[in-house]
């Protein structure tokens, strides 16, 4: 059986609770309480953890770490997609479904990406509505318009996202 690693980070948007294996991340959480910190924590949740303060700092804009989702072929085939949205940019969920095959399949692309594990890293928040709305968010919407401001502050865009 392979061991599961855990720890807990403050953000300002609250507690982010970081899974992995010894070599890859598996999931980023939001939850109310944070967890207990383990004796030993692998390299990868140090670096997450790192990585992540950057992020919230506006010090970095893009994520390099070692991923492994769970997931079926398809919202595996949607989060490739969401990965390469650039900071501070959007992109709807009909643009997500036609990147991935079939302009029709826009709900799958909405349950797709309510299923991503890795929220933030792989940035499920840049996808919004073909009318430019916000739509559903893992976090909340209110956690998904901070991040697009938050983002918005750090790039050399003058106009909002969504």
């Amino acid at each position: 059986m392979e061991n599961i690693f855990k720890t807990s980070i403050e953000t300002p948007i609250g507690y982010l609770e970081l899974s992995s294996n010894h070599d890859f991340l598996l999931s980023v959480s939001f939850v109310d309480n944070p967890r207990q910190q383990c004796d030993y924590l692998p390299n990868v949740l140090k670096e997450t953890t790192l990585q992540i303060g950057e992020y919230f700092m506006g010090i970095r804009t893009t994520f390099n770490l070692d991923l492994q989702p769970s997931g079926t072929e398809f919202q595996m085939k949607v989060w490739e997609q969401v990965k390469n949205i650039p900071f501070g940019e959007t992109i709807s969920y009909l643009e997500i479904a036609k990147l991935t095959g079939s302009k029709n399949n826009t709900r799958a692309v909405g349950l797709a990406n309510g299923k991503n594990p890795i929220p933030i890293i792989i940035p499920c928040h840049r996808v919004i509505g073909a009318n430019g709305k916000l739509t559903g968010y893992a976090g909340g919407l209110e956690k998904k318009m901070w991040l697009l401001q938050h983002e918005l502050r750090f790039t050399n865009q003058s106009n909002l996202l969504f």
